[in-house]
């Protein structure tokens, strides 16, 4: 993607979707780190589904800690390797009570130091709970970011590192939530939607998916 292309590409993405936020649903900054934890090879919709009881009844570090490994199996055993994540995610809570006084911590050094919490989640955090400039990627904004050509890398840190390069600083803040949604919805893996992405006409992917019906 020409570095000219790079700003009515999100200036169009924006017009169509003015305040994107995450499809997770959370209502706190530790609902919001329990909630991307659980999130790694899962659905937001299957993740929603389990958060919505387990938040009912546990959503501090107290409470999740008080449930225990059964426990909070119970709630969370219909999101894939459930039990490997109650584990991490008991094991946070320990952390957060010990060490933070029962708060999600603000700085990247101490998210990536809790278990289960790799560079990619303290990114959503850092982002979505404080409005940093951080840009998570995931499977979504690495396929598109690569396809598109609008920030090529071999690995998911590389691609992070072009984008924060390449975004124009206005659109910073809310840039990975826009590729994340566009990866989920149009730029899909299989077959993306070319006949009606918005996008289309700055992006280097050849050639364009014609719609279904004049397909061959």
């Amino acid at each position: 993607m020409r570095d000219q292309d790079i700003e009515p590409f999100f200036a169009t993405l924006r017009a169509a979707n003015p305040m994107p936020t995450s499809e997770l649903e959370y209502s706190t900054v530790f609902e919001l780190l329990a909630a991307v934890l659980l999130s790694a090879q899962a659905t937001d919709a299957g993740v929603n589904k389990a958060t919505r009881r387990l938040f009912h009844v546990a959503n501090t570090p107290q409470a999740i800690l008080a449930l225990g490994q059964d426990g909070l199996e119970e709630y969370i055993k219909t999101i894939g390797l459930y039990r490997m994540k109650a584990k991490h995610l008991l094991e946070t809570c320990r952390i957060l009570v010990e060490q933070h006084g029962g708060q999600v911590p603000r700085s990247r050094e101490a998210l990536e130091a809790l278990p289960g919490v790799g560079r990619k989640t303290a990114n959503v955090v850092l982002n979505v709970a404080w409005g940093e400039e951080a840009m998570a990627v995931d499977t979504h904004i690495f396929r598109v970011s690569n396809r598109t050509g609008l920030a090529p890398g071999r690995n998911p840190v590389e691609v992070e590192q072009r984008l924060m390069e390449r975004v124009p600083k206005e659109y910073l803040v809310d840039a990975h939530h826009w590729l994340i949604l566009h990866g989920r919805y149009v730029c899909v893996a299989r077959l993306p939607k070319c006949w009606e992405c918005a996008v289309a006409r700055w992006c280097d992917y050849q050639p364009k998916t014609p719609p279904p019906a004049v397909r061959t």
